[in-house]
Formats: C-alpha cells, structure tokens, sequence
C-alpha cells in the first residue's frame, strides 16, 4: 500500500478532513498549509518523511520500520 492511500485511511478513521488536519499541522510546525496544498501533496505522494511524521504523531500513532525477517 501506498503513503498516499495509508494516509487516506488514517484521515477517514480518524473523523478528520484534509482541511482540519492541514490546520493541526500548521498550528504543530508553524509552517502554512492549507487545504489544497495539502490535497496536492497527499495526491502527488509528496509528503516528505517529517511532515508525515508530524502527522502520524497528531494522530496518535508512530511510524515504526524494521527488518523483514527471513
């Protein structure tokens, strides 16, 4: 699965909108986001490894990578 459609999924199961999470993100890092930018960024697949980060820990949860086993 995709950061995009990962991301997508953790917007709907956690109630928000694009515009609400967009909102957290600029009251979290000062950095302006709006709707669209975001919008464009989550469609591009452009988030960089911090902003997606940042919004894993707004909503509770970690990113966590590991080895696979053999």
């Amino acid at each position: 699965m995709s950061s995009k459609e990962e991301l997508r999924i953790l917007i709907m199961r956690e109630a928000l909108t694009v515009k609400k999470l967009a909102a957290m993100l600029e009251e979290k890092t000062g950095k302006h986001y709006t709707q669209r930018s975001l919008q464009n960024k989550i469609s591009l697949s452009s988030l960089n490894y911090d902003e997606m980060e940042t919004i894993a820990e707004l909503l509770g949860y970690e990113i966590k990578i590991q080895k696979r086993g053999k």
